[in-house]
Order: C-alpha cells, then sequence, then structure tokens
C-alpha cells in the first residue's frame, strides 16, 4: 500500500483515478480548492487549498507521499514549483500530460510514445510540452508522465463550442457543426477505463523516468460521435459540415482545439503500456462510452437556463452561410 496525493482529485479524469486508488487500497489524500460538492471516497483525506495557496502547498513535500499525482498543472512556472517542492520528497511524481502534445498532423497513422512531441497550433500543448521537458531535464524528482487523450464522465466529447450548449442545441433541432467531412477518427476514452491502468503505475518502479500514453483501442467519425449523442439524448443531429480553416476564420479560438488537436484521426497504440501493467479493457460501443456524459449533461440542464449561449447566434450564422454554399 502506498500513500498517494492527488493534486486535483475530484476532477473529470483525477476522480474516478481516487475511486480506484482507494479501492485498489492506497492511502489516498486529495488537495483541491474545496469548491465542489464531488463526493470522495470514505477514509479519502482532504487537504484544502490549491497551486496558488503557497503557504499550504509549500508544506506538501513535508507529508511524506510515496506517490503524487499532478492533474493540474499546465505550465512551465507551476511545474518549477512541483519540481522545488517535492524533489527527495516522494516516490514517484506522476504529471497528467496530454495527447495533444503529439505532433499535429501526425506523420504516421498511429500514434506511439515515440511521436514527436510538437504542436505549432495550441499554447495548451506547448505548455505541456515543456512541462515535460523540464521533468526530463532534473535529476531530484522521480517521475512518471501520463497522456491521456480525450477522456470523458461528466462533458460531451465535442470538438468545438460549449459541449452543454451544443448539446441544447440538438435538443432543440438547430443545426450542430462538425468540422471537415465528419470521417477523421477520434479515439474517446471513458475516465473509469483509463483508471484502472493508470493506478497501476503508481508505487511501480519501472514506471520511473518514462511516458505512456493512456487511450481506448477504438476510434469512431466525428459524425458517429455526433450522431451517438443525439440518439442518447432522443434526438436526431442536424450535422452541418464545415471545413477546420473555414471554422478558425470565424473564432481565432478554434484553432488550437482543431489543427492543434481534433481536425486530426488520432488512433492510439497502447501496447507500451499494456507491456508494463498488464492487459486492460475499455467500452468498445459508443453508447456505453457516452452514457455518463449524457448522464450528466441531463442532470445539469435540468434546471438550467435555456437561454442562448454566447456562441450560438455564431454557429447559426456560419451554419445559415455554409447552407448558402449548397443552393
Amino acid at each position: 500500500m502506498a500513500s498517494i496525493l492527488f493534486i486535483g482529485g475530484t476532477g473529470q479524469i483525477s476522480l474516478p483515478c481516487v475511486h480506484e486508488a482507494v479501492a485498489a487500497g492506497h492511502k489516498v489524500s486529495v488537495l483541491n480548492r474545496g469548491k465542489t460538492n464531488v463526493d470522495v471516497p470514505k477514509g479519502v483525506s482532504i487537504i484544502v487549498g490549491d497551486m496558488d495557496d503557497d503557504a499550504t502547498y509549500s508544506q506538501l513535500g513535508d507529508g511524506k507521499f510515496d506517490v503524487v499525482c499532478q492533474f493540474r498543472a499546465y505550465t512551465a512556472a507551476q511545474m518549477k514549483k512541483d519540481i522545488a517542492t517535492f524533489s527527495g520528497k516522494t516516490g514517484q511524481y506522476v504529471f497528467i500530460s496530454s495527447a495533444s502534445a503529439y505532433q499535429k498532423p501526425a506523420q504516421h497513422y498511429i500514434i506511439t510514445e515515440k511521436t514527436p512531441l510538437v504542436n505549432p497550433f495550441w499554447e495548451y500543448s506547448r505548455n505541456k510540452i515543456a512541462c515535460e521537458t523540464m521533468l526530463r531535464e532534473q535529476s531530484g524528482l522521480p517521475y512518471t508522465i501520463v497522456r491521456p487523450s480525450h477522456t470523458v464522465r461528466t462533458g460531451m466529447p465535442l470538438a468545438i463550442g460549449d459541449g452543454d450548449a451544443v448539446a441544447r442545441r440538438l435538443l432543440r433541432g438547430a443545426p450542430v457543426i462538425v468540422h471537415g467531412d465528419g470521417t477523421s477518427l477520434w479515439t474517446v476514452t471513458r475516465c473509469a477505463d483509463f483508471a484502472v491502468p493508470f493506478v497501476r503505475l503508481l508505487g511501480n518502479a519501472k514506471a520511473l523516468g518514462d511516458d505512456f500514453q493512456i487511450t481506448n483501442d477504438r476510434a469512431f467519425t466525428w459524425d458517429e460521435i455526433t450522431n451517438g449523442i443525439a440518439a442518447g439524448l432522443g434526438v436526431e443531429a442536424q450535422i452541418v459540415h464545415v471545413p477546420s480553416d473555414t471554422l478558425i476564420r470565424y473564432n481565432k479560438e478554434w484553432e488550437g482545439p482543431l489543427l492543434g488537436d481534433k481536425s486530426w484521426s488520432a488512433l492510439f497504440d497502447n501496447a507500451k503500456i499494456k507491456g508494463l501493467v498488464g492487459d486492460f479493457t475499455c467500452a468498445q460501443d459508443l453508447p456505453t462510452i457516452l452514457e455518463d456524459s449524457i448522464a450528466n449533461f441531463k442532470a445539469r440542464n435540468a434546471g438550467h437556463d435555456q437561454s442562448p449561449h454566447a456562441l450560438d447566434a455564431l454557429m447559426d450564422r456560419i451554419c445559415a452561410e455554409q447552407a448558402k454554399l449548397g443552393t
């Protein structure tokens, strides 16, 4: 049994990992801001604070945690703070990076850990790459790097826009945008499936100084994903296909999520993680993969103000102007 600290243990991916770690018999502590009503498993110790709370954070290294799982570091400055806080004080620091850090577009249709880390389109991904680089260039903090891809539990797996707002468009029969022609392949992984191999890395000496991606082995087209969400909501999707570069001209903020990630087909080889922690299974059928996302949306939507989202007018405009091209 290991003593494990989760920095951000109530989020989309981290909460199922906390549950899995407890089920595996580990002693688990969670650092978060105390602003969520998410229930953590019985026996988990809660430390109220965040990375900006220097008084609390500076003392974490003295907690003698065997493993520190960092789900909330996004910048080089945050990584610098972690290296200073935990060097020489933990046996394993697990950094949650991102599969969006991989080269876009990838030069091979299967992504592995050997795929270069290059992303000229998305600052978020470049920051994750910078964090990884800092870990590799230091020697005082034993580390393991983990790269999830699109991992779902509460949110909708959509490429652009607010997921809930797009789901509400589906419910009221409004057209929804799918980038490109809707046929690029995208890998979607349930958080609960990610958690199983992730927890097997914790306290594993063979994982030190190495990097691992953890994803589903199954991919779906974006049209399939969008139609699957609509089916889960009991409606039919009115899909409007728009080229990614055209969408970016309408909204520059979409450049990172599209050209930096979701425009390209993303298929992953999980042989490396399976070779270390053993085989694991992920849900293969889309209704099962989307089940939690849809259930969580329905719960949120029940009492939500149904007034238009800030992007609704733009999406209506894009769909209308794209429709004119076909007349």
